[in-house]
């Protein structure tokens, strides 16, 4: 949790007390601020949970970038152990391909 999520998060509740106040008090002005209040802190803590969020995706990128490599290298591998096998999908792949996308011309 960042500071963004935590302020927010502390402005709604207190915004909430604000216009459950004003409720009892029959104060216009205190439910007008506690709305606003709670409207803010809810945008505060959005924004601050979108960058965690963000922060997050950054510092998995590169454990991700490694795991792609790892399996472009194992595939390069089995292709290079099997070639035919790999020729022989590669040609069966086109061909689906081929028939999905212009289908048959009767």
């Amino acid at each position: 949790m960042n500071s963004d999520e935590f302020e927010g998060g502390i402005r709604y509740a207190t915004g909430k007390v604000e216009k459950a106040v004003g409720d009892v008090a029959g104060r216009r002005d205190w439910q007008a601020d506690g709305v606003v209040d709670q409207v803010a802190g809810g945008a505060q803590h959005g924004y601050g949970r979108a960058k965690s969020i963000l922060n997050d995706a950054i510092d998995s990128a590169p454990d991700l970038l490694k795991d792609a490599r790892d399996r472009l290298e194992t595939t390069v591998r089995a292709a290079q152990d099997r070639p035919l096998a790999w020729a022989l999908g590669a040609i069966a792949l086109g061909y689906g391909l081929g028939w999905l996308i212009h289908g048959r011309h009767d």
